[in-house]
């Protein structure tokens, strides 16, 4: 069966608005915590769009890339993301914030090892470890959602930032 020859699923947001709210909600305070431990935007699209890449989820994909676009993040990067240990285009920090958002998004694998954690403890405080495991929670149930319910990829736009 194609794509198109697909059935409708439900619109979340119409038939559960108080749960989709809370969704909202627990991300907003994801985001926060990041801001508030001074985790860098940019790394938080990294996160996001490995994990999207890993769950194969076109929706979050298109969206998060576009972020990082409007972020500054250059083409080159996103398109190396994939292959991120091959590279050396990310930095020791941004690598173990990846190594850390693999584990938690594929924790069916072996859990998140006691290395993957090290490795994120030396470059990375409490806090900030906090905020990366609730980043790469966060996106992983949005990728289950849009994957679950077939959100269509492609109308997102990201809000452009005032000067």
């Amino acid at each position: 069966m194609s794509k198109s020859d697909s059935i409708t699923r439900v619109a979340l947001k119409e038939i559960t608005p108080d749960v989709s709210a809370a969704m909202g909600s627990l991300h907003g305070a994801a985001v926060s915590a990041a801001q508030d431990a001074k985790v860098e935007p940019e790394l938080l699209e990294l996160i996001r769009i490995r994990a999207s890449q890993l769950n194969g989820c076109a929706f979050c994909l298109d969206m998060h890339t576009k972020d990082a676009r409007a972020q500054g993040e250059t083409e080159q990067r996103i398109y190396a993301l994939n292959a991120w240990r091959e590279t050396p285009f990310f930095s020791a920090r941004e690598r173990a914030a990846l190594a850390l958002t693999e584990a938690v998004t594929l924790v069916h694998d072996g859990q998140v090892p006691d290395a993957v954690y090290a490795e994120a403890a030396e470059v990375f405080e409490e806090e900030q470890i906090a905020a990366l495991i609730w980043a790469a929670t966060v996106i992983n149930a949005y990728n289950r959602i849009a994957i679950a319910t077939r959100m269509v990829p492609g109308a997102y736009q990201p809000v452009q930032k005032k000067n």
